[in-house]
This record gives C-alpha cells, structure tokens and sequence, in this order.
C-alpha cells in the first residue's frame, strides 16, 4: 500500500492550493483519512481529518473557516482545500489513511511522503 501526496507549492499570501492524496495497492477498505503538518523546529500536527462517510472532523483551530478536507472513495483519495493561505501555514503536509489491505489484514495507519506548501510574498 502506498499513498502519494501531490499539490504542494509556493503561494502568496490569501492565496489556494488543493492538495490530494491517493491510495493504491492492496487496499481493501479506508477509513478515516487526514492531513497533518510539520514546520520546521515544530511538532506534526494534525491540521483536519474526515471519516469514511465523509464527515470532516478534527479540524485544527487555526484552519477553521479555511481549510476544507473531502474524499472520493471511488478513487481512494483524500484531498485538502487550503484557502486565504498565511506564511504560518508554510510546512510540509502529510497525508494519513487508516487502511485493511486484502486477505484479512488488521488495520495499519499508513503516510505519504509529504508535500512541501510555502506561503510567501
């Protein structure tokens, strides 16, 4: 199994970027996907993170009102709306998936490799 991250990138301040996340392998069934950030010097945080049936929970304080989190289960993919983009949401982002692969399998958290988004003028 493997999740692939992409949509990172530089944006001015206020700015958009969507960021998306798939899934592919032996996956059998997801269950709640999300989006963490680590800056430099800090600690990962979990910015928002959604369950199978698409309700988004868990958002970040700092991204409410910002920050959209949906899902395709068709297309086991995550995906991350960041609007009206800050210099402090510059980090690495990292997508997260609860995910049974096929054959009986428990249930493994598994990460992309992380997406650098920069905000800067």
């Amino acid at each position: 199994v493997q999740l692939q991250a992409s949509g990172g990138g530089l944006v001015q301040p206020g700015g958009s970027l969507r960021l998306s996340c798939a899934a592919s392998g032996s996956v059998f069934e997801i269950y709640e996907m999300g989006w963490y950030r680590q800056a430099p010097g800090n600690q990962r945080e979990l910015v928002a993170s959604i369950t199978r049936g698409g309700s988004p929970t868990n958002f970040a304080d700092s991204v409410k009102g910002r920050f959209t989190i949906s899902r395709d289960n068709a297309k086991n993919t995550v995906y991350l709306q960041m609007n009206n983009l800050k210099p402090e949401d510059t980090a690495v982002y990292y997508c997260k998936a609860d995910i049974r692969r096929w054959g009986g399998q428990p249930t493994y958290a598994y990460w992309g490799q992380g997406t650098q988004v920069t905000v800067s003028s």
